[in-house]
């Protein structure tokens, strides 16, 4: 899936994804991860509560255990560290913990009700944000609104990981939980 981007952008990850999981990607929407720090600042933060400290100098992250304000570059290092026991995989967990976290503090009255965090919220999410051809603010809207009532978030089940030798270590899926995940998910 990341080579796909990498080689080819959206329309062949999407691509990519269609076809391993046979579901059909009817809109697509990309932020990546600099949009995600300017995102958080422009709310003036947000809190996080790591259960253990990280100390990561390639994601420029040096953070405590418990709860704590994470400006837009803390939380940068936090969701793109993989300086933890698990590697990737708590990587995923974090950045579910975070998009929680940013949904919280988005639609929280601090953000909602106050015209000066609106604004750069605003401002700060259209510039960060990158959608499909037939895609238009509405359908962000929408997403937005879906997300601030809830979201489940499921992982693909995993089969452990493969060192490739060319492409890195990699991580297989349960090829028959995966299957039966994708057909719940149609």
């Amino acid at each position: 899936i990341n080579a796909a981007f990498s080689f080819g952008g959206a329309p062949l990850l999407v691509e990519t994804v269609e076809q391993a999981t046979g579901i059909r990607i009817d809109h697509y929407a990309e932020i990546g991860f600099g949009g995600f720090a300017n995102i958080v600042d422009a709310m003036g933060g947000i809190e996080m509560c790591p259960a253990e400290p990280i100390n990561d100098p390639l994601a420029r992250l040096d953070i405590q255990a418990g709860c704590q304000e994470f400006d837009g570059a803390t939380a940068l290092g936090y969701v793109r560290t993989r300086a933890t026991a698990g590697g990737d995989f708590d990587r995923v967990g974090r950045q579910r913990e975070f998009m929680g976290a940013l949904m919280g503090r988005a639609t929280s009255p601090r953000v909602l009700l106050n015209p000066f965090y609106l604004f750069r919220l605003g401002v700060a999410g259209t510039k960060s944000l990158t959608v499909g051809g037939g895609d238009h603010v509405w359908h962000i809207g929408v997403l937005l609104v879906r997300m601030a009532f809830g979201t489940e978030s499921e992982t693909v089940p995993d089969a452990g990981t493969m060192d490739t030798g060319h492409a890195g270590n990699v991580v297989l899926w349960d090829d028959e939980a995966a299957r039966q995940m994708f057909e719940e998910l149609r």
